[in-house]
């Protein structure tokens, strides 16, 4: 078993009742990009953001970028899946999400923003707080990193 790197237990540290959380599973199970779940996507968001406002030597709350990168993507749902709800996915989850994650989670105004906001500028609405821009910023990179990955795999 490998040992985990000082963001994978800062992420764990901040986001355990996320992570251990029983609607967790289901983004387990499905799909975000490539073969990559939409778990392992957050959670390798979560991980870049902490990199990222470390290396910029950010002052950010870390509690509220690694929950609200856990749950930018909180839709639960397979979108890959053929059905109308899921046709406009793009522009419509970051909504679902959010309101998913109000549903399970007692969440900040830094939480909501960075779910609410994280897909701009696909969704015109711009990120007010910088834990906002950091996540918004890593899930692009990740997303990137995953599609790449898998390509050159294939």
């Amino acid at each position: 078993m490998r040992k985990l790197t000082n963001m994978e237990s800062a992420v764990i540290y901040h986001g355990k009742d996320i992570i251990t959380s029983q609607n967790i599973d289901i983004e387990k199970l499905c799909l975000q990009h490539a073969k990559v779940s939409v778990f392992e996507h957050s959670f390798g968001v979560a991980c870049l953001s902490m990199y990222i406002s470390k290396k910029l030597r950010l002052k950010v709350n870390r509690r509220a970028l690694v929950r609200g990168a856990l749950l930018h993507d909180y839709f639960r749902y397979d979108w890959h899946v053929k059905d109308d709800s899921h046709r406009l996915h793009g522009f419509s989850h970051a909504k679902k999400a959010l309101d998913n994650a109000e549903k399970d989670f007692l969440l900040n105004p830094i939480e909501r923003d960075i779910i609410v906001r994280h897909m701009f500028p696909l969704n015109i609405r711009l990120p007010k707080y910088k834990e906002s821009v950091i996540v918004c910023i890593a899930d692009k990179i990740c997303a990137m990193w995953e599609m790449l990955t898998y390509i050159k795999k294939y």
